[in-house]
């Protein structure tokens, strides 16, 4: 483990995959199997559909796995159907929010101004919000993979308030290494990735010095976690389909701590 942080950040975002008992099965058994491991050293999370987050939120261990909410309006309340609120999550115990996810994006329509709304609302409500960004294999072949992600942060973070930071992680998601057909990056690309985005974190908020968490997600598996977390710039791993079994889960933490 050779990130910025003495702790190591994971977490999986379970989709629209599970279902409720699936959920809390798959949690009671990941908190078993994991349960030895010093929390020191990692910060382990999952973000269920939302059906099943208030039972896992009560099934939770929070010290050794938090739950988080895979999206949430900005608003408290209001005419939006369809919408989970800031104080809907907070009641039921959720710690994280996630925000800007790539299928949020591509097939929601999700502009850059709405996961601004998003990422502030869920900071000023006293959430850990993790914010997604990617870039495309368009992107890639153009070569200005690095001006999106930038326009990305800049976009997302406007007007984030400098003492909500401590609350802020960021995660790399190349759209072309997520999903069924994702290819993984390359661990020394998406280091190289991790890089600039800190830079840019870095002129955003001078005052931190790069401090706030940079995950990589995309295509991570057992094969390949351990080179990409033992990239300087990675701090942790968002995983995919390879950690919706808790023993290969297990197995993967087991391999980058």
């Amino acid at each position: 483990m050779t990130g910025r942080f003495r702790r190591l950040f994971v977490g999986s975002n379970l989709k629209m995959y599970k279902t409720n008992r699936q959920t809390l099965d798959y949690l009671v058994q990941l908190q078993q199997l994991t349960r030895d491991i010093p929390r020191a050293e990692l910060t382990l999370f999952i973000l269920p559909s939302y059906t099943a987050l208030a039972d896992v939120c009560r099934a939770s261990d929070p010290d050794l796995i938090w739950i988080g909410a895979q999206n949430m309006h900005w608003e408290e309340q209001g005419q939006f159907t369809g919408e989970v609120s800031p104080p809907m999550l907070r009641e039921i115990g959720v710690r994280l929010v996630m925000a800007g996810h790539a299928e949020r994006r591509q097939l929601f329509g999700e502009q850059d101004w709405m996961v601004n709304r998003r990422v502030l609302s869920s900071l000023e409500h006293g959430f850990h919000t993790l914010l997604c960004v990617g870039d495309t294999a368009e992107d890639v072949r153009a070569g200005v993979s690095q001006d999106h992600l930038r326009t990305q942060l800049e976009t997302a973070l406007l007007n984030v308030c400098c003492e909500h930071l401590d609350r802020l992680w960021v995660a790399y998601e190349p759209v072309w290494a997520i999903g069924e057909q994702g290819i993984a990056a390359k661990a020394e690309f998406a280091n190289e990735m991790h890089a600039v985005m800190r830079q840019v974190l870095v002129d955003l908020f001078p005052q931190k010095n790069g401090d706030i968490p940079i995950l990589y997600g995309g295509s991570v598996s057992l094969e390949n976690a351990a080179d990409l977390i033992c990239q300087p710039q990675i701090d942790g791993l968002f995983i995919g389909r390879a950690a919706w079994d808790a023993e290969n889960y297990n197995r993967i933490l087991r391999r980058v701590l």
